[in-house]
Parts: C-alpha cells; structure tokens; sequence
C-alpha cells in the first residue's frame, strides 16, 4: 500500500502531461514516501489517455483511469479519492496553476496532526479584474448564509488523511460542490498559502456562466437561505399591501372615490409578478437538485483503468 496518493484530474491536457510530471516527480522524490499517482481522464478528446500511457511506460506507480464521457472535475476528483491506496491523498489541478513544490509543505501540516489541509491562493493575480470581483463576492456571500467555514481561496489543491478520505467517500450526494465538502467532513483543518502560476498550456474551460453556475451549486448545497428569503419577501410585501389598503380607505373616505391611476397599477403587478417568478425560480434549483439526488444514478463510468491490479 501506498503512503502517498496524488489525484490529478485530466481534461484535454496532453501538452501539459510531460512538463507537469517533470516538476511533480522531483517533489514527491524528495518525501521519503512511497507513492502512487492517480490520473483521471475526465472524457478528453485529445491525446490526454494515450499521453498517460505511454508516460506510464517509465514509471509503473502512475495510475490511469479514462472515464467513459466528460462527467466533470468534481465527479474526478471523488473518483479519485475512491480509488486512492495510501494514508494520505493529495488533490490538484494538472495544469501546474498548483505548484507540486507545495505538496511537501502540506504534508509537513499532516505530520502535525491536521487531517485536511487546504493550499490556499495567496493572490488572484492570474485571474481578470471580473473573476476576482466574482471570487471575492461569491466567499463573502458564502461565509454569511452557509452552514459551515470554508477558507477564502481554498479549492481543489488539499490534503486530506485516511480518515478524512473514508468521510468524502461516505457521502452519496451527486451535486458534489467539493472544497465545501472538504470544509464540513470536518477533522483538524489547516492552511498553507500558495502563489498561483500561469497555466501551463491551454485555456480554461470555466468562462463566467460555468463559474457562476458553480458558485450556485456551492450556495445551494449548503444554504436554505435562498428559500427562506422568499418568506421575509412575501411578509415585507403583504406588510406593505396592507399599510396601502389603509390609506386608500382613509383616503376614499376622507377625499371620496378617486379613479386609480394605470402607472401605479403596472408598476404593482409587475413588481409582484417579478417577485413571484424569482421565487419560483429559486425554489426550481432546490428542486431539480432533489430530482438528481433521487435518481441515484452513478457518479461515473470507467471506460479503462492501468494499473489498480498492482
């Protein structure tokens, strides 16, 4: 068995595989661990499971898992961890944006007794002027309506112990927002902060909408906050519908029957029927994720695996 597991989702990165285990094998050889190297094939449509294979010539504790379409980083990485062998697993990005030279401070948290450790992004700096808006807004919502602390820049570079693999592997929801499932498993958490690097190669595949569909995923998941918003929306309206119907009744019986104006009726029931629309659609994200949680289909599909017969 391994010491040392490292999950690396791989999603149309075949020119980056060489570069990135040639910074990758150095760190780990420095551990004094016995390792294992698990790679995730994410559906690629280049040569990112061929590259994997023909690297695996060179060194046999590299691992190949292809899955049998694209099911997403989050759907990797929990396979990853459900096929991970060692005491300890590390997870990053294969793009090299997490530097390996950082594994060995995380570990050095674990040998301290922390049982997940999160690599946090000193900065923001290879991100737009737009994306660190949307970052810092998202963290700022999420530390005020959701159930649980999650460090500000942590995401998918973390460690986490054998104790904390078997809890990430014990959950059985399918929307699976994973730096947030990392912070509620709970166990003693750290930080260790990181300076993120320039992609290696390529462009990132999370444009403004899939990021913003992410952060509503990782809100709902944890928050019924946007429900009972609703609520105080419809107590604060009818709140204000009342204190109205009163000044037409003093204002009929005081100043007689005045002819309503068109604006202000226009103006009412497009407000309302805005408010109702919105509120129907939030309750429709809640919805639909009840509607995947009870189909209980499969995370994934494997369509080939190298190497877990060893």
């Amino acid at each position: 068995m391994s010491q040392l597991s490292v999950i690396l989702p791989f999603h149309n990165e075949s020119a980056g595989v060489r570069h990135l285990l040639e910074r990758l094998y150095p760190a780990l050889g420095k551990l004094g661990l016995s390792y294992e190297i698990i790679c995730v094939d994410d559906g690629s449509s280049d040569f990112t499971f061929e590259t994997l294979v023909h690297e695996r010539q060179f060194d046999q504790r590299l691992k190949i898992v292809r899955f049998a379409r694209n099911f997403g980083k989050e759907t990797a990485l929990t396979c990853g961890l459900h096929l991970a062998k060692g005491q300890v697993a590390v997870t990053m990005d294969s793009d090299l944006q997490h530097p390996p030279e950082i594994i060995p401070a995380l570990l050095q948290k674990w040998h301290e007794g922390f049982e997940v450790v999160h690599a946090t992004r000193a900065n923001r700096k290879t991100d737009g002027p737009l994306r660190r808006c949307f970052s810092r807004a998202f963290y700022s919502i999420f530390r005020r309506i959701a159930d649980i602390e999650m460090p500000e820049g942590a995401g998918d570079f973390c460690l986490f112990d054998r104790k904390a693999i078997d809890a990430m592997n014990a959950l059985p929801e399918r929307n699976r927002f994973m730096k947030g499932l990392t912070s509620w498993v709970g166990f003693r958490q750290a930080t260790v902060p990181f300076d993120v690097e320039p992609r290696d190669s390529g462009m990132s595949n999370w444009n403004f909408f899939r990021l913003l569909r992410f952060a509503i995923d990782g809100i709902s998941a944890f928050s019924t906050l946007p429900l009972r918003v609703w609520t105080w929306c419809g107590m604060l309206v009818s709140f204000g519908a009342i204190l109205y119907a009163a000044y037409l009744v003093a204002d009929t019986l005081i100043y007689g029957v005045n002819v309503p104006g068109y604006a202000s009726t226009m103006v009412g029931i497009l407000f309302l029927g805005g408010l109702q629309l919105m509120s129907l659609g939030v309750i429709g994200e809640y919805l639909g994720r009840i509607f995947t949680e009870v189909k209980a289909r499969p995370l994934y599909f494997i369509s080939e695996r190298i190497g877990f017969d060893q």
